[in-house]
């Protein structure tokens, strides 16, 4: 395991929807972790490529895709947060809010802000695009995004904003020097919990982390919702995937790994946040059996 320093700027700590901005001195993290494997390409995708969508957009340099759920509550600022911040930046950016079946009006709020941020459009204006994504699963929702994407760099982080946009500074700095895989770690050296999660989340999620280390070995957290990659690197394994539901991340990280792919964990501080739509009992099952049938996969004792 390598470590690498920070190459750009640093990390603000995050701030729960409509709560103070906190002051960015005290979320300096230390460094990240370069996670250098190698091994055989996986052989099997089997993966069906999904129906041609609505063509994208004219490239930019970085697509950001937020899956969203029943998150007409938190889009709204979570999209100021995140077009403000991206207005400033040196790169070109559009974000494509991912409806996975919401039934809140979770399309109307993003094409309410779309429509006022049109109206006050400037050279620099950040694109925000709706896509819909009938088939359930954050998994899903994100595979889709990310396959239409025409731009140089692609991730998606989480509608709440746990880990904060200004993270992005950092994993641009590394994508932008070579990096194929950048992705937030709440685990990795010099990250920090600001807000913690409640306890049987937290016991479910170091379970979870133990089960994941034979599957995506030497990564801290698979599970934090902040991933960017380079696009080019990142489609054949995207292609490869078939989870749609939460263990969709490790199975993207492991065929990464299985491609040669170095993984670059950005140590962050991280908040959670209440109301999200995962499921402990549903989805903290499926996720579970996901990630020991990749075990097996991964032993050599299904094919």
């Amino acid at each position: 395991m390598t470590l690498v320093e920070p190459v750009v700027g640093g990390l603000v700590p995050p701030e729960p929807v409509g709560g103070p901005v906190g002051d960015p001195a005290t979320a300096q993290v230390e460094r990240p972790v370069l996670v250098q494997l190698r091994g055989p390409r996986d052989g099997g995708s089997g993966a069906e490529r999904p129906a041609a969508p609505r063509a994208p957009g004219p490239g930019v340099d970085l697509e950001i895709a937020i899956p969203a759920y029943n998150e007409a509550l938190r889009l709204p600022e979570t999209l100021r947060r995140t077009v403000d911040f991206l207005r400033d930046q040196p790169w070109s950016s559009r974000v494509v809010v991912v409806d996975n079946g919401s039934s809140d009006g979770t399309a109307d709020v993003v094409r309410a802000f779309r429509a006022a941020t049109d109206e006050a459009a400037t050279d620099t204006a950040v694109p925000v695009e709706l896509v819909g994504c009938a088939r359930p699963g954050k998994g899903a929702a994100v595979r889709r995004a990310l396959l239409r994407s025409r731009a140089r760099f692609v991730g998606f982080f989480d509608a709440d904003l746990a880990t904060p946009v200004e993270t992005l500074c950092t994993v641009m700095g590394h994508l932008e020097a070579g990096a194929v895989a950048v992705v937030g770690s709440r685990y990795a050296p010099g990250a920090r919990l600001v807000q913690h999660q409640p306890t049987t989340r937290r016991l479910g999620g170091a379970a979870f982390r133990a089960v994941s280390r034979s599957v995506v070995p030497g990564v801290h957290d698979t599970q934090c919702g902040f991933k960017f990659f380079d696009r080019a690197a990142l489609v054949p394994a995207l292609v490869s995937c078939r989870t749609t539901g939460f263990a969709f991340d490790v199975e993207l990280l492991r065929h990464l790994q299985n491609a040669g792919a170095e993984i670059l964990e950005v140590p962050v501080a991280w908040s959670h946040a209440d109301g999200s739509s995962f499921s402990p009992l549903r989805d903290g099952v499926s996720a579970f059996r996901a990630v020991l049938q990749f075990q097996r996969v991964a032993a050599g004792r299904v094919s």
